[in-house]
């Protein structure tokens, strides 16, 4: 593998697993090496002695049957002892399958190198990181086959869901979910965990009415869907990341009636709003008009007393003094040959 002795000495783990893994191949393509070497020894001592035998002659035919044998038997030992080095990708577990029992080991094997015998064992590898799942009526998404989920509601009407999870797979019991389902996560994802959300969503679904699922229990419904989805796929080591619930089909007759129900809730609201608008304008105008009369009020009462005040002073004495206060000196022009009389002020006494 390239590695130094200075690389060795390091302790690095990689450099050790290289130089083990060289080792372990040295070691069996020495006993390799032997074995050949033992089967040609054999296989010439037995064409010798065929020969020898048979003096090259008529016998030629058994010759050529022991050659054979010998051929068939030295394969058979170079595929008995000879090992093949597996390669497990990045992301992905190994499951060691025993070809004889059809049994596997409950130890998955880690990315990298891994040496291991074909003729007594086979590996699968399952992906580890995150994939996604799209189940949807529309070909061009998911698989070419409808795979949209079908429910029915509280009310018992018959809905059809897009839906996606996003899940990973605990590396551990990937062993274990092979040995129950014995094939690959394609089909373990378009199987199991498709009928595994199907009854997840029929337990939420069906509890619920289809106006509240589509309105305001629209992101309860996922959550407790997501929960319950988990509480199934938990076992087999199915961790669900994230659920989607991307397209909600209903009858048309109920789509048609939720949607009048909506038109009509929103017409009320309008209603109820325009209401409460002029209710505040209303209001806001009595306000006014019982500010402008109060206003009045205390206007003409301040102009009553006013008024009040005046007359009680006006008396005959004032009236006469003002007037001569503002008289010229001149006498009033009137029509008439007749002589104006004028009181003045201290003119008239008091009896």
């Amino acid at each position: 593998m390239g590695c130094s002795r200075r690389a060795i000495s390091c302790g690095c783990p990689l450099v050790n697993r290289c130089v083990l893994i060289a080792t372990r191949k040295r070691s069996m393509a020495t006993s390799l090496d032997e074995t050949i070497e033992g089967l040609r020894s054999s296989i010439g001592s037995s064409v010798r002695n065929s020969m020898q035998s048979t003096g090259g002659g008529a016998g030629g035919n058994g010759m050529y049957k022991r050659l054979a044998l010998a051929g068939a038997a030295l394969v058979a030992a170079i595929l008995l002892v000879r090992p093949t080095i597996t390669y497990i990708e990045p992301g992905h577990v190994g499951i060691v399958i025993n070809r004889a029992g059809g049994g596997v080991s409950p130890q998955p094997l880690g990315p990298g190198f891994h040496l291991r015998n074909p003729l007594f064992t086979a590996i699968e590898q399952y992906p580890t990181f995150m994939q996604t799942l799209v189940l949807t009526r529309a070909s061009t998404e998911g698989s070419e086959n409808n795979d949209e989920i079908n429910v029915n509601s509280i009310e018992g009407q018959p809905l059809s869901l897009d839906v996606s999870m996003s899940f990973e797979l605990d590396g551990t019991k990937v062993p274990a979910l092979y040995q129950t389902f014995r094939t690959t996560i394609e089909t373990i994802s378009h199987g199991f965990i498709k009928q595994a959300i199907r009854q997840s969503l029929q337990e939420v679904v069906g509890q619920e009415q289809i106006a509240d699922i589509l309105g305001p229990k629209k992101a309860e419904t996922v959550t407790r869907t997501q929960a319950a989805l988990q509480k199934r796929l938990d076992p087999y080591g199915i961790s669900v990341r994230q659920f989607t619930l991307n397209e909600f089909r209903a009858p048309k007759a109920v789509m048609d009636a939720i949607s009048l129900k909506n038109v009509m809730q929103q017409q009320a609201l309008t209603a109820q709003n325009e209401l409460q608008k002029n209710t505040f304008q209303a209001q806001g105008d009595s306000i006014k008009a019982a500010g402008r009369a109060k206003a009045i009020l205390t206007e003409a009462e301040a102009q009553a007393k006013a008024n009040d005040l005046l007359s009680r002073s006006l008396t005959g004495n004032l009236v006469q003094y003002e007037m001569a206060k503002r008289w010229n000196g001149q006498m009033p022009q009137v029509t008439g040959g007749a002589m104006p009389m004028m009181q003045l002020p201290g003119a008239v006494k008091n009896p």
